[in-house]
């Protein structure tokens, strides 16, 4: 314990967090004392450790005599375990985190001096958020927490569409784990059978003209607590829809593929090599649909999207593009 011993703050929090968590996932109880032992820290900071976990969702059984142990079997995210499922090396960095603010903010300040296509993963979020704001519910473990840094020379123009490409992305890593019926919501959400399964958040930096940064948000619920507190909508997760647990490690290696293969092609060609698979999986095509922004409100047929990914609403025989933004998409 020498290396955490050398750390200060919420560093050093972090990774004792860590390695009780690793100890837990041992799938036997384990005593605060020895837990304490291990550590170099009183049986009181392990309890308060253990109350920390609890709160970020963590299912942790307690029994007086026995100790602590996972109520569920847990496999942390590991980059070598990720990167032994990839099947080919690539030069992005993987970097795994225990509890992060936020998956884009910890990658943004890490992000100029990282390789294309570099990705932060962290198996808790205190802060994670969602688009126009809201908060995206981030129990530990139970998820994938995943920023993704893509440099665009063309600038803020050449990023059109491209949360519908990685909502393509995130449907066709599914697909390869045996979920083939998932349906894409414009403009970042992936659902099944009507509930929630993964959301999509990216954020931009760069000036006007000048080549610009995306930071590339995912979450994907994989095998969420019995109860979740927070989430205001109907919601499903990986391990529920295929009837078995899932390896993290394997998924985020499914994705990062995906993303790998994906971007460049739409670096140079945005959405039109794209446009059928978005088609196929369109959650509203053909539908009647409302578009709420702000005060105003629109109805109409959902038509799809155009090649700049904008959402096509026909109302009375006359087809209108709606860019992303602040428009929420609902059945009429």
């Amino acid at each position: 314990m020498s290396s955490i011993a050398k750390l200060s703050g919420r560093d050093k929090t972090n990774a004792l967090r860590t390695h009780i968590v690793s100890m837990l996932a041992a799938d036997s109880f384990i005593s605060g004392e020895i837990i304490a032992i291990e550590l170099g820290i009183t049986r009181s900071s392990v309890s308060n450790h253990i109350k920390a976990l609890s709160a970020l969702g963590l299912d942790i059984f307690s029994v007086k005599g026995r100790g602590y142990k996972l109520a569920e079997k847990l496999t942390l995210l590991d980059e070598s375990r990720i990167r032994a499922y990839l099947f080919a090396e690539h030069d992005a960095r993987i970097l795994v985190n225990n509890i992060v603010g936020s998956t884009n903010d910890s990658l943004r300040t890490q992000s100029l001096g990282l390789p294309q296509g570099s990705v932060c993963l962290a198996e808790a979020q205190t802060n994670g958020r969602g688009r126009r704001g809201r908060k995206w519910v981030s129990p530990f473990g139970a998820s994938i927490y995943m920023s993704m840094v893509w440099r665009f020379e063309g600038g803020y123009q050449s990023l059109a569409g491209l949360s519908l490409l990685v909502g393509i992305g995130v449907n066709r890593a599914l697909k390869r784990i045996g979920i083939v019926d998932c349906r894409l919501k414009w403009p970042n959400d992936v659902y099944h059978h009507g509930k929630k399964l993964a959301g999509i958040l990216i954020e931009v930096e760069g000036q006007s003209g000048e080549p610009a940064t995306a930071v590339i948000g995912i979450g994907v619920n994989i095998q969420l607590p019995a109860s979740v507190d927070g989430i205001d909508q109907p919601y499903t997760d990986v391990s529920s829809i295929l009837s078995r647990a899932v390896d993290r490690n394997e998924f985020v290696a499914r994705l990062l593929e995906e993303l790998w293969l994906m971007l460049p092609q739409f670096q140079l060609n945005g959405l039109s090599t794209f446009m059928q698979q978005w088609k196929d999986a369109d959650l509203y095509y053909g539908q009647a649909i409302s578009l709420t922004s702000g005060k105003n409100i629109s109805t109409g047929i959902s038509k799809g999207i155009d090649i700049n990914g904008a959402l096509l609403l026909e109302t009375n025989g006359h087809l209108k593009a709606y860019h992303g933004g602040e428009i929420s998409v609902r059945p009429a």
